[in-house]
């Protein structure tokens, strides 16, 4: 049985404006979504941490491995208009939000696609809402807003002004991003950073 609905974003619409990007409210099949998110990892602290440096439970790894299928990467390809096919890809988790994170930014040049899935059970706060937008200076100027709950995901493209960001947040805030990236050397190099960050991390925690 299948973790991801791939019939949710076979039917998502893709949008252009201000960049490239597609939202699917709930990612996550209905038989799996409660048990993903009861086994979502415990993460207490604020960054990235590789999957491959946290416990999973059964139906998190069955999720895991549908990210990082070639079909799933076909998907968001098509929707995007970007050949993912045999592209490098990295997944890792955020489990905590400090108040600086969220500020305006876009990602990196060595990443290809972005995409995010959010975990939390439910969403009452203003903050921690991602929001696509139109430029570098203004959080209220959003093409989309995306609540994080309940398995809804979000896909873009990474350009220069591939503009995003969320008012400020503290608490916990669960998601998974997962990265297409430019080329093995970028993905060996940033799961190295982003390992060292975890181990620091944990040893002075």
């Amino acid at each position: 049985m299948n973790a991801l609905d791939l019939n949710a974003i076979e039917i998502a619409k893709p949008i252009f404006d201000p960049f490239e990007h597609v939202i699917v409210p709930e990612v996550i099949s209905k038989t799996h979504l409660s048990s993903v998110i009861d086994e979502f990892p415990e993460v207490n602290k604020s960054g990235s941490f590789p999957v491959s440096d946290v416990k999973c439970g059964p139906n998190f790894k069955i999720l895991m491995k549908e990210l990082n299928s070639e079909i799933f990467a076909k998907k968001i390809g098509s929707k995007l208009g970007i050949d993912l096919s045999n592209k490098p890809r990295m997944i890792t988790i955020r489990g905590y939000c400090r108040p600086s994170d969220g500020k305006i930014h876009t990602d990196s040049k060595g990443k290809l696609v972005t995409v995010l899935i959010y975990l939390n059970s439910s969403w009452q706060k203003e903050g921690g809402r991602l929001r696509l937008l139109y430029n570098n200076h203004d959080m209220e100027n959003f093409a989309a807003e995306v609540p994080p709950y309940q398995g809804s995901m979000v896909a873009f493209a990474c350009h220069p002004h591939s503009w995003h960001g969320h008012r400020s947040y503290e608490g916990n805030r669960k998601m998974i991003q997962l990265n297409w990236v430019v080329s093995r050397s970028y993905k060996i190099r940033e799961e190295l950073r982003h390992n060292l960050s975890s181990h620091f991390k944990k040893f002075f925690s």
